[in-house]
């Protein structure tokens, strides 16, 4: 009995010792990365939590590292080129997008994060593809159909661009930046009532929406 009492207490202090490691997930995956080698999972989300953390220089590293260790796989080209994209570097994240999507072509944030790129780049045709492709293999995620929507508002297709709206709206019908979009839409073409209902709809989820509270005045 004294002998188990001794385990036990050595085994809570190991434990104990062990939680500290789970303060946040930095610390979590810095400690993995002491205590293994080549740990390309630890490095990939090691770089996830450093990006969160706004440390950009230093999540690169990591990503950097993870794909010198599994140059095959797709999800950290994904996360830097996220990275990337949210940085302004649109190129190097294209190039990061292209890759994921070649290792994993049913990828369908990579396709919706590089179409994301391609509309921050005017280059909407190829949003459009993206965000399609994207739809084929996640067709109830409500962002992709919202960002066509935007697409196709930029081009002035605004019937095409309320359908989409339309099929963001019938996933997620609390998205007020959905309402108010599809309500700017329908100004566009004259359909004033909807765009009404559509602006109040947007009011009511979000009572402070200064923008869908100015669009209502102008067709007031």
């Amino acid at each position: 009995f004294p002998a188990g009492t001794a385990f036990l207490a050595i085994m809570a202090i190991l434990a104990w010792q062990q939680c500290g490691y789970w303060k946040n997930t930095t610390t979590l995956f810095n400690h993995a990365l002491r205590v293994t080698k080549d740990n390309y999972v630890a490095h990939n989300n090691l770089g996830f939590a450093l990006f969160n953390e706004g440390k950009i220089d230093k999540a690169i590293d990591h990503y950097n590292e993870a794909i010198r260790l599994t140059p095959n796989d797709a999800e950290p080209y994904f996360n830097r080129g996220t990275l990337w994209d949210k940085q302004g570097k649109y190129m190097l994240a294209l190039d990061d997008f292209n890759r994921a999507v070649e290792l994993k072509p049913d990828y369908a944030d990579a396709y919706s994060n590089r179409g994301n790129v391609y509309s921050k780049q005017g280059n909407y045709q190829r949003a459009i593809e993206d965000y399609y492709k994207a739809g084929v293999h996640k067709p109830d995620d409500p962002e992709i159909y919202y960002n066509l929507g935007v697409v196709y508002s930029h081009l002035g297709q605004y019937q095409k661009s309320i359908d989409e709206y339309n099929k963001a709206i019938s996933i997620k019908p609390s998205d007020s930046e959905c309402y108010n979009n599809r309500g700017a839409a329908y100004t566009k073409i004259g359909r004033y009532r909807n765009a009404l209902e559509d602006f109040n709809k947007a009011i009511s989820l979000k009572p402070d929406f200064a923008d869908a509270r100015s669009n209502r005045a102008f067709i007031n």
